[in-house]
């Protein structure tokens, strides 16, 4: 029986663990070749390897999703390797900047945040996902290919949180998607988002391992446990199959009930 991405490409940003890996994994279980691209290669690298192991084509890339002009040599170089570029995953991101020498998780608020975190965030949470989608939806249109992009977002594209920074990336990268989708749908290019709750990543580990901020986050989790970013990529092979074909510029929430309508 063929995969839900059968012979399809998916290269996925922020690849090279947490989400980004999960996602390369589940997307190689189910027959697309993948290019893993991130900052830091030797965690590429090694998802590639797992991928490989799934029998699957891998390519492993160092890009900084900041820099536009890498997003071009990214997608360039996927395709010359693997063919194509059918799905994009748009994992890569940081979490809110926190003070430090901090005895507990105490994120910076938004009349005290350093405005270089402030912008360091943005640029990598929204300029990222910005430029990614652009060369990736660029190079579909070019050669009249339909696809599939997926922006990682977050519960916090729709709340506000006491990290202020994080919280208006994730909201820019929901209104991206609104607007790219909008502009593809023509194409045959559907845009949609994941906004997960808590999940059990390295970007959530210091959280976690606060007792106070984690009893706050089970606390307005329904379902009172983290997320497994198996759970999270299973969202995303939903919307990057045929399954999903009438949706676009929607921001689904794998969130453990924080959002129920």
């Amino acid at each position: 029986m063929a995969g839900r991405v059968e012979g399809k490409v998916a290269l996925i940003t922020g690849g090279g663990s947490g989400i980004g890996r999960a996602c390369a994994v589940r997307f190689a279980k189910e027959g697309a070749n993948v290019c893993a691209a991130d900052l830091d290669l030797k965690g590429a690298k090694e998802t590639a390897r797992l991928v490989e192991g799934e029998g699957r084509k891998a390519l492993a890339l160092q890009v900084d999703t900041t820099d536009e002009a890498a997003n071009d040599v990214m997608v360039r170089r996927c395709v010359e390797t693997l063919g194509a570029v059918d799905v994009l995953v748009a994992a890569a991101g940081v979490g809110a900047a926190r003070v430090p020498g901090a005895t507990s998780y105490l994120p910076y608020t938004m009349l005290d945040i350093p405005m270089d975190q402030f912008r360091r965030i943005i640029d990598i949470n929204l300029y990222g996902v910005l430029f990614s989608n652009r060369a990736v939806a660029r190079w579909m249109t070019e050669k009249g290919r339909p696809g599939s992009i997926i922006n990682l977002a977050s519960i916090m594209s729709r709340m506000p949180s006491t990290s202020g920074a994080y919280s208006v990336s994730k909201a820019g990268v929901w209104m991206v998607t609104k607007c790219l989708a909008q502009e593809l749908a023509a194409t045959g290019i559907r845009v949609n988002a994941i906004g997960p709750g808590f999940i059990e990543t390295p970007m959530t580990a210091a959280m976690r391992e606060d007792p106070a901020r984690s009893r706050w986050a089970m606390n307005v989790t329904p379902m009172g446990r983290y997320g497994k970013p198996e759970e999270v990529a299973a969202t995303a092979l939903f919307l990057a199959s045929d399954d999903a074909s009438y949706f676009t510029g929607e921001l689904l929430h794998p969130s453990g009930g924080v959002f129920v309508g």
